[in-house]
């Protein structure tokens, strides 16, 4: 049996093929167009997805089943007769809607959202943006009034338009601050407030499951899993029990932990309830997550402003630290995730002086990552105490510089995974379980253990944050 994975990420959209043996292949990856029509809006092509999904599926040849994940927060329009977007597809990143989401803050409308969503306010999540385009692109107004708009997160997108199949799954339309947590379906006083007309949102279904069939060349191969990427990636990494934590460090830096039958909610440590996944006939596994907006994103940034040719260059340092130098980098620079959601919070370097070179200003970098997904990871702990390893994965997982550093301030061994593909494993995994198939794969971590005691430099990493939250208010 083979089973291909379709992971489509931020920045890319991969093919991964396991078969019955337990071999890992990657078929097929493509890189999409980031688009920033204006300052703090992040925009895809949703023509450019769906083309690149089609060159993965022809990639993959014959297989048994796809499985299909997806950015999570990102969304957009499209005709329910045409199936044609009508708009673009608004990415996780946008700030767009800032000012709404604040003004709903300043009604006082928070607690009702996190009471029945689990989610606070703040752009990041789906709800502001589908309201956002209803309320500001006259082909979808349009289509609103005729009676044939569908709104959603891109997985209900692409299903619709190469399944037929017009869904989304429980874990994906957790991530949209319009879904109640306890029952698992959409909640129209939360499409109300926000302005959602709930009848054009998907169905919500089970992770696994029948989502249709993919036409391939082949003939039609069925869907049998539709995920969020990163619950993808917990799945990938074997995380199975109450405690069991990774963070994937992509564009962002993403935090989820598993916490079973039970929804963990302490919004005052600004971690997030949500949805692991939900397997056919089974119910929900939960989860709680702490998002860090920019990670390699500051990186690819950094490297832009000529800072670094060749990430071969950061790899290690021959000077202290660099906050051992008094040098610092919050890297807000799409405002501040978990425990803060702070969106107007700025990127800041602090403590700057003559000496300091290029180089030791990506080594600030570095460790303003480190630093911060620390904070999440505390934060998880002083909830549900997190199993004493971490597994992490993503391209900065490849830094040995950067993986000592996370060991020394979270106090605990960082596993990093072998294997990078582990959001297409989980994929693949979940697709296959649905057809009752274990594939003999198993993921693999090297070790790294602290080697000294960075508690202290995080205090002070979290006294220089305050210092990017006030850059924000001004």
């Amino acid at each position: 049996m083979k089973i291909a994975g379709i992971d489509q990420g931020t920045t890319s959209t991969r093919a991964l093929l396991v078969d019955s043996d337990g071999r890992i292949e990657v078929v097929h990856s493509v890189e999409h167009h980031q688009l920033y029509p204006r300052e703090g809006w992040v925009e895809h092509d949703p023509e450019e997805l769906i083309a690149n999904i089609q060159a993965c599926v022809a990639a993959a040849g014959k297989v048994d089943a796809f499985g299909i994940d997806n950015q999570g927060e990102s969304c957009l329009a499209w005709d329910a007769r045409t199936k044609e977007a009508l708009s673009p597809v608004i990415v996780w990143q946008d700030n767009r809607t800032l000012a709404e989401i604040e003004r709903l803050r300043e009604e006082g409308r928070e607690p009702e959202v996190l009471a029945r969503a689990g989610l606070p306010l703040d752009p990041y999540f789906s709800a502001s943006k589908m309201a956002w385009i209803v309320r500001n692109i006259p082909e979808a107004a349009a289509a609103l009034s005729r009676g044939s708009l569908r709104l959603g997160t891109t997985d209900a997108f692409f299903l619709d338009r190469l399944t037929g199949r017009f869904v989304t799954d429980v874990s994906t339309a957790s991530r949209t601050s319009l879904m109640n947590l306890e029952t698992q379906c959409w909640d129209e006083t939360l499409c109300a407030l926000f302005g959602v007309p709930v009848e054009t949102l998907p169905d919500i279904v089970p992770t696994t499951g029948d989502f249709g069939a993919l036409d391939t060349e082949y003939g039609p191969i069925p869907v049998t899993t539709s995920v969020v990427d990163q619950q993808a990636a917990l799945y990938g990494f074997g995380c199975r029990q109450k405690g069991d934590a990774k963070i994937t460090f992509g564009t962002g830096a993403f935090a989820l932990m598993v916490t079973g039958a039970e929804i963990v909610r302490d919004p005052e440590a600004g971690l997030l309830p949500t949805v692991a996944w939900q397997k056919s006939g089974e119910a929900p596994v939960f989860a709680v997550d702490g998002g860090v907006y920019t990670a390699s994103a500051a990186l690819n940034w950094a490297k832009g402003l000529g800072l670094f040719k060749d990430l071969s260059e950061i790899n290690s340092f021959y000077t202290p630290s660099a906050i051992g130098t008094g040098l610092a980098f919050v890297p807000a620079l799409a405002g501040l995730g978990c425990p803060y959601w702070d969106p107007r919070a700025r990127g800041a370097w602090v403590g700057l002086s003559l000496d300091h070179k290029p180089l030791q200003l990506v080594q600030s970098i570095l460790e303003g990552v480190a630093f911060r997904a620390a904070e999440v990871i505390e934060a998880m702990n002083a909830c549900v105490p997190v199993r004493e390893a971490l597994s992490i994965d993503g391209g900065m997982s490849k830094n040995p510089y950067f993986v000592q550093f996370l060991a020394n301030v979270t106090g605990r061994e960082i596993r990093p995974a072998i294997m990078p593909e582990l959001t297409g494993l989980g994929t693949v995994q979940l697709a296959a379980d649905y057809l009752g198939f274990k594939p003999a794969t198993v993921s693999q971590f090297s070790e790294c253990k602290p080697a000294a005691d960075g508690r202290g430099d995080l205090r002070r990493f979290k006294e220089i944050v305050e210092l990017s939250r006030a850059l924000g208010k001004q």
